[in-house]
C-alpha cells in the first residue's frame, strides 16, 4: 500500500511538471494574441459597437482621462466614460492600431502602444495599454493612457 501511495504521488508530480511546461505558450505567439486583441478592440470603435468594446475591459481597469482629470476606475466607469465616443455619429471620432507589443516572460501581462488617428488619418495622439491574460487566449485591458503628440513646426 505504501509503495502504491509513493507511486501515485510521484506520478502526480511528474504530471504537474509535464503539464506546466507543455502549457507554456511561446512569447512570440502571446505577442500575436495581444496585437490581435488590440486590433479587435480598436475595431469596436470603427464598428460603433459599445457592447463589444466593454468585453475587452478588465473589471478593475484604470483608464486615464487627461491632465487634471481623475482616472476612470473599473469596467463600469470606463464603459460609461467612453460611451460618448460611440454615439450616433456615422464615423468614429478616432481610431488606433498597435505599433509595439511586448509580453512579460511569465506571459501574463503585456504592453501595447501606437498611434491614434483622427477621422482624416492624421496622428493626433499615442496610446499605451497594459493587458492581462485572464484565461487562455483571453486578454483584457487593465491600464490605458493616451498622450497628445506635438503638432510643432520645425
Amino acid at each position: 500500500m505504501r509503495l502504491q501511495s509513493i507511486f501515485i504521488l510521484l506520478a502526480s508530480f511528474l504530471l504537474i511538471a509535464t503539464a506546466g511546461s507543455a502549457a507554456r505558450v511561446p512569447n512570440a505567439e502571446l505577442k500575436k494574441q495581444v496585437a490581435a486583441a488590440e486590433r479587435a478592440f480598436a475595431a469596436t470603435m470603427k464598428a460603433r459597437d459599445h457592447a463589444a468594446f466593454k468585453n475587452f475591459i478588465a473589471d478593475e481597469a484604470v483608464f486615464f482621462s487627461g491632465p487634471g482629470q481623475p482616472p476612470l476606475r473599473g469596467k463600469v466607469a470606463v464603459a460609461e466614460g467612453w460611451r460618448q465616443f460611440f454615439d450616433e455619429k456615422a464615423q468614429a471620432p478616432f481610431s488606433w492600431e498597435p505599433e509595439e507589443v511586448e509580453v512579460v516572460e511569465s506571459g501574463t501581462l503585456a504592453y501595447s502602444g501606437g498611434p491614434v488617428y483622427d477621422p482624416n488619418g492624421k496622428v493626433i495622439a499615442r496610446f499605451n495599454s497594459i493587458w492581462r491574460l485572464e484565461a487562455p487566449g483571453v486578454w483584457k485591458v487593465v491600464f490605458d493612457r493616451g498622450s497628445q503628440v506635438c503638432d510643432c513646426k520645425k
